[in-house]
């Protein structure tokens, strides 16, 4: 009686420290049938895509995933590892090979073509094939139509479909561009930006979108200095020399003219203020630059007229003036400071725009249809970052091991260590910092590296595919990474496809 006793005593001990650290007793085998259960009702929706987006969270492998995960639930009190993301309920998930033709750990312009165009292709490379090498830009002008490859976004236009981008970044970034240009250098970005001694006369990403690619319906971001001459003070601080182009070219003014002439309603707005005012059922043309260089932060968003716009906010209104088109709409949506944060080892900034594009997501879920409209989730790399240390549940994920845990495997060096860890970056110190009493939970807090570089690196491990809506049942294993534009071409009956797509079989 004694031992039984004890036994239960100390039971009652552990319920009550799991209480007091806010973590309910769960009956796992209840979870489990219950998963079980929905995944036996799951029927493959085989019927065509009128509507397609892709959601690229730029950076955010499966260490980024989860430790997000428990940031969301413990910014609501919870201890935060059952907290489900929205993207984390779809049906459908495998995994993506990110390595390209001649790299083994990826950039994001290679990664990105890979993802809209179809094909695998060199460091640096935007939108062609891997015939031409990283800034031969004769051998792209000499190449010409056969380099290049078209993205899903060129192909949904050819059908009649409505499209848009929006993104974080600059709109003229790797990840973005990718949809629209082609380039043997993804840092092309201006007129500025390409030495033409070195580089030859290639024609700038900007010019492309504004020239080539006018057709976009929605252009949300960020890198408006991208498109507007030296010369030319920017708009939000009234200042000379933000903006990069030599040429004299104002693009924004060359997209009103061109819009003009389509005898369709449009709009450039560069602040909220302006932004909120668009009417989504009275717009056909939207152009949106909210910053000369990158959107900035979630943490650091001023809110107010003269600010940004939110991902949520932009995705929504995208998905609001898209879907009027009865033939349907193509968007791309990148969540793009999630890499920018990693490359710093600042994991706060980083989990908050994962945390902000998931929010996304959610809103994108909510005004569309998984009957007709497929969604995709997922990343074009990864970063060295993960989650250690033998941590207990409820740990504070921007917080050290804690003490309990720390006992299981102290460091050598007998000094505390944050969960977060980068494998390099900013992040390292020699010796290594003592972090006691120092603020983990600050935006701006480094998280230690174990190799100093200025910034840190991508990492070669394969990334998440998250997918809900017509056809999302094909991804299913592990999948080379310009797998996932196939898909949208085939359940869309877009390019490649759009010829042998049996319509009446898949209505």
């Amino acid at each position: 009686m004694k031992t039984r006793s004890v036994v239960s005593l100390t039971i009652k001990l552990f319920i009550g420290v799991l209480l007091s650290k806010g973590i309910q007793c769960t009956n796992w085998n209840e979870i489990a049938k219950e998963s079980l259960k929905n995944a036996l009702k799951l029927q493959p929706n085989t019927g065509i895509a009128q509507n397609v987006i892709v959601f690229v969270g730029d950076g955010m492998g499966l260490s980024t995933i989860n430790a997000a995960r428990i940031y969301k639930g413990q910014k609501q009190g919870k201890p935060g590892e059952e907290t489900i993301l929205e993207f984390e309920k779809f049906p459908h998930v495998a995994l993506s090979k990110v390595y390209g033709t001649d790299k083994q750990v990826p950039e994001s312009a290679q990664t990105a073509t890979a993802l809209f165009c179809g094909v695998k292709t060199n460091f640096n490379i935007l939108g062609l094939r891997d015939s031409v090498g990283t800034s031969d830009c004769n051998a792209q002008k000499t190449q010409g139509k056969t380099a290049e490859v078209s993205s899903i976004v060129r192909h949904a236009i050819e059908q009649g479909k409505s499209t848009g981008v929006v993104t974080t970044t600059r709109i003229t970034h790797a990840t973005p561009a990718a949809t629209y240009a082609h380039a043997a250098h993804r840092d092309w970005e201006s007129d500025a930006d390409i030495n033409s001694t070195l580089h030859g006369d290639c024609k700038d990403i900007a010019l492309q979108l504004i020239n080539d690619n006018h057709d976009i319906q929605v252009v949300l971001g960020g890198g408006r200095r991208a498109f507007l001459p030296v010369t030319v003070p920017d708009p939000e601080t009234n200042a000379i020399g933000v903006n990069k182009r030599l040429d004299g070219r104002n693009l924004i003014e060359t997209w009103e003219t061109i819009q003009q002439g389509k005898s369709k309603n449009y709009r450039y707005v560069w602040r909220k203020q302006d932004f909120d005012a668009v009417d989504e059922n009275n717009i056909d043309y939207l152009l949106g630059l909210f910053n000369p260089a990158h959107m900035e932060y979630e943490l650091e968003r001023d809110t107010g007229n003269n600010g940004e716009p939110s991902l949520t906010e932009m995705t929504a209104k995208a998905i609001k003036i898209l879907r009027r088109n009865k033939k349907g709409f193509v968007l791309v949506v990148e969540g793009g400071r999630i890499d920018h944060a990693h490359h710093d080892n600042k994991a706060k900034k980083a989990l908050e725009e994962a945390v902000q594009f998931d929010e996304a997501i959610k809103e994108a879920v909510s005004l569309t249809s998984q009957k007709e409209t497929l969604i995709i989730v997922t990343a074009d790399h990864s970063h060295p970052f993960s989650l250690t240390g033998y941590t207990n549940r409820g740990n504070d994920i921007l917080g050290l091991v804690d003490e309990e845990s720390f006992k299981v495997e102290p460091t050598t060096d007998h000094m505390p260590y944050s969960s977060l860890l980068y494998g390099n970056g900013p992040g390292y110190r020699s010796p290594r910092q003592n972090l006691t009493g120092i603020n983990t939970d600050d935006k701006d807090f480094m998280q230690q590296s174990a190799v100093p570089l200025e910034f840190d690196t991508h990492s070669g491990e394969d990334v998440g595919i998250f997918a809900r809506g017509p056809m999302s049942h094909l991804f299913h294993g592990v999948h080379e990474q310009h797998y996932v534009s196939h898909v949208v071409q085939y359940a869309a009956c877009l390019g490649d496809y759009s010829e042998d797509c049996d319509y009446e079989s898949r209505h």
